[in-house]
């Protein structure tokens, strides 16, 4: 891919580099581009930051190229980066990672969203409060005018990735954000989408990363020319939400470098959220407990209902760990791994104990003998053992060492 930059014109060029660099993307808008770009630099003349306007065309098949450089020909503060292919997240990519700017701000052409946001949008910014900021619709003190049908779709999507992503931003589509230019260094390489899921994608990458995310309640109107296909872009959202929620839980997403390199604590890890962690550990433990099940029912044709258990219980104790260790606490490579493991192994045979001492109970009141009753009092049991593996784990095997101590999971 080809990209062109035409910068504003040399000998009006500021000594140093803008604290603002306002990116709008656009593809064939040859009828807004110029009085939209008027109108935001009207608007950047009343704020007391240097500033930057820059167009990032989408291989244009209009005029828009050609009135996108006279805007930059005419004006000291707008330049033009022209890309060869479309997608409003790869152009997004393009102009920011080019930037010198120290907070890079992204708005719709359309300017649904007042402008008068953007002051509170960048000010936690610039003043490092927050690493990226949003624009949301969904704010309880927003006002926005837009038909029933974007305003439910818009609230689904975002009730939806709250529930599968476990995002807790509240507006994930609006087009009206901003993120620090060192924030944006460490994210930028990791987002794979280059459409309209690239917003969603950097957002739950930085909360994931333990980076903070300020919100501004905006005044927003729906654009009436807008030409989003609905739903070819809900489409591809649900196929980025799949394959981002993947790799998150594949581990494949570098979360601790990011938060390491901008000295954030990642949500991933031992140190991140109690409620989070018991949502990956009852998933692992579900599917655990599951397995438990099939094991146990499987083993019992063939040996005794004290030897299924033990085996039963043994097996899935050992990949419980496992999972447990790389996905609810963060910890990865080899180092403690043996010793985790053999951590893990105390805590199932306080497990077996239970469970054992579940079915000698049950034998003893005569309410053993079918493999079907067994395994639904010893799922039960299991019940009980999954909680304290739970509490084990968190304070014992998988906790990190206090800072300052140069031990290392």
């Amino acid at each position: 891919m080809t990209t062109t930059v035409v910068a504003p014109r040399a000998k009006h060029a500021p000594s140093r580099p803008p604290a603002l660099d306002i990116v709008i993307p656009v593809y064939n808008e040859e009828k807004a581009l110029v009085s939209s770009v008027q109108t935001v630099r009207s608007h950047l003349h009343t704020l007391p930051f240097e500033h930057r306007i820059t167009i990032a065309d989408n291989a244009s098949t209009d005029r828009t190229r050609q009135l996108a450089q006279q805007l930059a020909d005419r004006f000291d503060d707008v330049r033009v980066v022209c890309l060869d292919q479309k997608g409003r997240g790869r152009a997004l990519k393009r102009a920011w990672s080019q930037s010198d700017a120290e907070v890079l701000v992204y708005m719709d052409v359309d300017l649904s969203t007042d402008l008068n946001a953007l002051l509170p949008l960048v000010a936690p910014l610039l003043s490092g409060h927050s690493d990226l900021a949003i624009g949301s619709r969904l704010a309880r003190t927003s006002r926005t005018v837009r038909g029933p049908r974007r305003e439910v779709i818009s609230r689904a999507y975002n009730l939806l990735l709250h529930g599968t992503l476990r995002a807790r931003f509240s507006d994930a589509q609006c087009g009206f954000k901003a993120i620090r230019r060192d924030v944006a260094q460490q994210l930028l390489p990791l987002i794979q989408d280059d459409e309209w899921f690239f917003d969603t994608e950097l957002l739950v990458v930085a909360e994931r990363a333990g980076l903070r995310i300020h919100e501004v309640p905006v005044d927003w109107v729906d654009d009436p020319d807008s030409r989003v296909d609905i739903v070819r872009t809900a489409a591809a959202d649900l196929r980025g939400m799949g394959r981002l929620g993947w790799a998150l839980l594949r581990g494949r997403i570098p979360l601790t470098d990011v938060a390491q390199a901008l000295g954030r604590a990642s949500s991933a890890g031992a140190g991140g959220r109690l409620g989070g962690q018991m949502i990956v550990f009852a998933v692992i433990g579900a599917l655990s407990t599951a397995a438990y099940g099939v094991l146990y029912v499987a083993l019992r044709t063939v040996m005794g209902a004290f030897a299924a258990n033990a085996l039963a219980l043994a097996l899935t104790a050992v990949v419980n760990t496992a999972a447990n260790r790389r996905f609810t606490f963060g910890l990865r490579g080899p180092e403690n791994h043996l010793r985790q493991q053999l951590q893990g192994l105390l805590v199932f045979a306080a497990g077996l104990a239970v469970t054992s001492g579940t079915l000698w109970l049950m034998r003893a009141v005569g309410g053993g003998g079918h493999p079907l009753v067994e395994v639904a009092v010893l799922t039960a049991a299991n019940l009980l053992v999954t909680v304290m593996r739970f509490v084990a784990m968190r304070m014992w095997i998988f906790r990190r060492p206090a800072a300052g101590s140069s031990g290392r999971s």
